[in-house]
């Protein structure tokens, strides 16, 4: 016969393998009625937004309506079905339809409040990058509100191709307002980069997609001396490493070069025979023109210098920094 310590304890884990199962049960069943329930929903949105817009679209001025008729709508719709259809939530599933007027382009993965940040995107394409980011990357709507606030998309150095690319994973500012650090009082690439490590998560979403970290301060040996990299990525989408140089002050030769020497190392010492070419990025205040024109940075593919910003730069100024490294890759970019 069995002790009965031993017959306990079998008696648990059936117990606890029955809870387990019926509780996958429960969240599977539970995750069907959301998404089925968020689908219907998104369809009912959209089906109104549709009938407005058609409705807007029978020789009324635009004015007129969105004064008399969807207010008068909106109360009507408030007494007989309550919350949800006031006049602002009318006009966002008349956005909802507009920028995206054939359903089968709606991903029922997304909440209706993805779709009400998404509609506010004025470029089509851009909406659609969203929307496959955000399935792709689990964002939800606060960092999805912080991406198209920020101008994620445009900060990309270029527009993604069906040929992946290094560009299309180099930013130009990148913004790391979420890190709080204080912008009255200078702050050491050793602070920046800590705060940089304990907002983890949040510095490989401003990084990109398929960035994943590999090591801060990595030790590097040479024969004769012995080196320290910042912080160092693996970005599994262009299989190679990324590595990652802070300076807190405007861009210098020796920064390009220290880095230029930095990705010839990795190559020689850690990267492996089916990794691409490494990547190296150097993150600075700001840029000079000139350095970046006469130094390894022109001619070499791999390496990159970007601005930062500790905060988050009033819109007229962060298009103008997003407007001016456009121009310069374009331009560069014709000369190839």
């Amino acid at each position: 016969m069995l002790p009965v310590s031993f017959i306990w304890v079998d008696a648990m884990e059936i117990q606890n393998s029955l809870f387990n199962n019926i509780a996958e049960i429960i969240s599977e069943a539970r995750q069907t009625v959301y998404r089925s329930s968020n689908s219907i929903m998104l369809r009912m949105y959209w089906e109104i937004g549709r009938l407005i817009v058609e409705d807007e679209q029978q020789g009324r001025e635009k004015a007129q309506y969105g004064k008399a008729t969807l207010k008068n709508l909106a109360r009507q719709l408030s007494l007989e079905f309550g919350k949800g259809f006031d006049e602002r939530n009318l006009n966002n599933m008349r956005a909802y339809y507009r920028s995206f007027p054939i359903w089968n382009a709606v991903r029922t993965e997304l909440s209706w409040t993805h779709y009400r940040l998404i509609s506010r995107v004025e470029d089509e394409g851009q909406r659609m990058q969203y929307i496959a980011l955000s399935i792709d990357n689990q964002w939800d709507t606060r960092t999805l509100q912080r991406n198209i606030q920020t101008q994620y998309l445009s900060r990309t150095l270029a527009p993604a191709t069906a040929q992946q690319s290094p560009t299309q994973f180099i930013k130009d500012p990148y913004i790391f307002e979420f890190l709080n650090l204080p912008t009255d009082i200078h702050q050491t690439e050793s602070s920046i980069e800590t705060a940089l490590i304990n907002h983890l998560r949040e510095f490989l979403m401003e990084m990109g997609k398929g960035f994943a970290f590999v090591a801060r301060q990595q030790h590097i040996v040479t024969d004769t001396a012995d080196f320290y990299i910042d912080l160092v990525f693996y970005n599994y989408y262009l299989k190679c490493f990324v590595l990652v140089d802070l300076k807190t002050n405007k861009l210098g030769h020796a920064d390009v070069g220290q880095m230029d020497m930095y990705v010839r190392m990795y190559n020689d010492l850690k990267k492996q025979a089916d990794d691409n070419p490494t990547i190296g990025i150097i993150l600075c205040t700001e840029k000079d023109e000139t350095i970046v024109k006469y130094s390894v940075l022109a001619e070499n593919e791999y390496l990159f210098a970007s601005k930062y910003r500790l905060y988050l730069p009033k819109e007229e100024e962060l298009v103008q920094l997003i407007e001016q490294d456009r121009i310069k890759f374009e331009l560069d970019h014709a000369k190839d």
